[in-house]
């Protein structure tokens, strides 16, 4: 028995309003067909219900109409939670879990076990072929324990147990899925020399990763409008110059760390776009694609 997803209603669009919405998008079709978009998925975008089944279909009409969409996904609060049931509480230092062993046990059981599955089956309900990936499937990403640096003393070195640094991607089992017409949904997991897991930090997954499969974007979900001044105002447009006086004067700080320096390198390493964008829109991520409307912020490396 087929299921079949529940198309969104749009009755109340005249046929004329429609038509220029689909003239609209023909454009960015044809410039990104056939063309790789990394997506790190987060946020409410992947607790909400509906905000799921908007990115699912999303991602599914993007593979439709020639695009290359990689998925790949985090689970703060999942994993908060499956911590919590235990009596464990998750600590953190500049944006980065503490993990040690018996916390990466539980990384791996929700990232890809849970998580990984439930975005899975939600785009395949949508009428795509997703698969679910981790680091460890074809030897994609290989890490080391990583050092973190205190970013006010970089003479202090903090131990955040089995978080990893990637040391390189291998992407052809992406690649060979993409061939094939499945769309990759990946868990930041990496292993090192000793097949010993890793936990990575999604967003630095999702960069290296755009990197390596010479993408034509990459798009960040959040559950903030984009990049905010002190202000609390929307910066819809940052060169690598700006971002660096932030980091300087503390605007940028926590959990936006990591993904603002992801979006960074991964722009001066030739992603041609990088764009951080609000999750919380209905269909932001097609929003954000298939037409000049801008929901977030994008990076840029000079």
């Amino acid at each position: 028995m087929s299921t079949s997803v529940q198309a969104p209603d749009v009755t109340h669009i005249a046929p004329r309003e429609k038509a220029e919405i689909l003239s609209q998008a023909l454009p960015y079709i044809q410039r990104f067909h056939g063309k790789t978009i990394v997506i790190k998925y987060g946020g409410n975008a992947m607790t909400d219900p509906s905000l799921q089944q908007d990115f699912a279909e999303d991602v599914v009409l993007l593979k439709l109409v020639g695009l290359n969409p990689v998925v790949v996904h985090g689970g703060g609060p999942q994993i908060e939670n499956a911590l919590n049931k235990l009596g464990k509480k998750g600590t953190f230092i500049q944006g980065m879990r503490v993990t040690d062993e018996e916390t990466m046990g539980i990384v791996e059981w929700v990232l890809a076990g849970e998580v990984q599955q439930e975005i899975v089956g939600l785009i395949n309900q949508a009428g795509g072929k997703a698969v679910g990936l981790t680091g460890k499937d074809g030897a994609m990403i290989r890490a080391k324990k990583l050092k973190l640096v205190d970013q006010k003393d970089p003479t202090v070195e903090h131990d955040v147990g089995q978080v990893g640094d990637i040391e390189s991607i291998d992407p052809s089992v992406v690649k060979a899925l993409q061939d094939d017409a499945f769309i990759p949904v990946i868990s930041p997991l990496g292993f090192g020399k000793h097949n010993e897991s890793y936990n990575i930090n999604a967003d630095v997954v999702a960069g290296k990763l755009a990197e390596v499969l010479n993408a034509e974007k990459l798009v960040m979900l959040t559950n903030t409008p984009g990049v905010l001044d002190k202000a609390g105002q929307l910066l819809t447009d940052l060169s690598a110059r700006q971002i660096d006086e932030m980091f300087a004067d503390g605007t940028l700080s926590g959990g936006m760390l990591p993904k603002i320096a992801s979006a960074l390198d991964a722009a001066r390493a030739g992603v041609r776009a990088v764009h951080i964008i609000d999750g919380r829109v209905p269909h932001a991520l097609l929003l954000e694609v298939l037409s000049d409307q801008a929901y977030g912020t994008m990076i840029r490396s000079k």
